[in-house]
């Protein structure tokens, strides 16, 4: 940690730029948060009502995702790692903790005040950011104070939105769909006219590191699976599913960082897709922890659903997982007929799940998927 200084822009031609140590310490404000609103999902599935919690769960999902987005990315521009810099970070890293908190209060009663609390305090972090940006850097104070802004305005239809409800107002879910809306679009309109730099590598590996954290609920899934043995239980189907979701998982995080250059281009306007898109990757990896965790409660007879209905949601997160990672990734590489190995994974999962099939095909899909996505050793 350096005394304070100024917050310049980072230089994104760095050589062997990684995630500092304060980057990987937020991270595990991201696990707390995926760990909640995930585990809040899954008893509700199981309780046999995922159909009307599914919007909570996408509604805090994309929240933990967007407040993670908004500071990694800023990190990626401006970290200078100065004290001042670290207390920003710890002011947001409270506010995140505190939306996570939350979470569960949400889910059992839709009430967000709670979990407003947080962001706003994330906010007043991130402005403080910004600001300081705006002040150090000349050259980009425009897009700097675009943000700063845009988080504000942002921030003022969120405290609406709440007390509106809280007011006895419908206002659905919709509307705090548009008002994230307007969320996604502050760093789009901030960055028209000029694009901060920004380190594609480190960037790469930032979103490598949460896909990896994401699917760590999934390897937690598999071990409440493996726990019963400890229970005197010897149970071969229990067995089967945790080494089945075992491969699952693997594969699909061996598929996920098959290309290292995941990004392979500068252009902003990528960058924004491939962004963004993995909003759809993240949501996907925590609905495939959900569905192992139904699976494994169908087994143990403590679930409100069917077996067959579990199967389809775990074939359903692993189909949009492939089919978003074909989105953003494949289809701008030069793959020749392996770009097609995905789509057909994905036509094979959405089939598997159409039949309720269960983490034993799954397993074999994504095997044969990482067989016929693996570059040969000529190529």
């Amino acid at each position: 940690m350096r005394t304070p200084s100024l917050m310049l822009v980072r230089d994104p031609g760095e050589h062997h730029r990684a995630a500092t140590p304060l980057e990987l310490f937020f991270d595990l404000v991201a696990v707390i948060a995926i760990a909640s609103v995930t585990a809040s999902l899954h008893h509700a599935v199981s309780a046999g009502h995922g159909a009307e919690n599914i919007a909570n769960f996408l509604f805090i999902f994309t929240g933990i995702w967007w407040a993670w987005m908004n500071y990694t990315w800023f990190a990626n521009a401006f970290d200078n790692d100065d004290a001042v810099f670290r207390l920003f970070t710890i002011v947001i890293m409270g506010g995140f903790l505190e939306f996570a908190a939350g979470v569960e209060h949400f889910f059992e009663t839709l009430d967000f005040s709670y979990s407003l609390l947080g962001w706003i305090i994330m906010r007043l972090g991130m402005m403080g950011l910004w600001w300081r940006a705006a002040r150090h850097n000349p050259e980009f104070r425009a897009v700097a104070m675009g943000h700063f802004w845009g988080l504000l305005f942002a921030q003022t239809l969120w405290i609406l939105y709440v007390l509106g409800v809280n007011n006895g107002y419908p206002l659905g879910m919709q509307v705090g769909a548009l008002i994230f809306v307007v969320e996604f679009l502050v760093p789009v309109l901030a960055t028209r006219n000029k694009q901060v730099a920004w380190h594609r590598h480190h960037i790469i590996e930032r979103y490598g590191l949460l896909n990896t954290i994401v699917l760590g609920e999934v390897l937690l899934s598999i071990s409440f699976m493996l726990s019963k043995l400890y229970e005197g239980e010897l149970d071969w189907a229990l067995i089967k599913a945790a080494v089945a979701s075992l491969i699952t998982v693997f594969a699909v995080w061996w598929i996920y960082f098959l290309e290292e250059e995941h990004l392979n281009s500068d252009s902003l306007r990528r960058a924004f897709i491939w962004g963004y898109g993995h909003l759809a990757i993240f949501l996907s990896g925590a609905l495939l922890a959900v569905g192992l965790g139904v699976y494994f409660d169908v087994l143990t007879h403590h679930a409100h659903v069917s077996a067959e209905n579990a199967g389809a949601l775990i074939n359903g997160a692993v189909a949009i997982y492939f089919a978003t990672l074909w989105l953003i990734r494949d289809l701008f590489h030069d793959l020749g007929l392996r770009r097609a190995v995905l789509p057909i994974a994905v036509l094979a999962l959405a089939l598997a799940a159409w039949f309720g099939q269960g983490p034993i095909v799954t397993a074999l899909i994504c095997v044969v998927t990482l067989a016929a996505r693996t570059p040969t050793k000529t190529e």
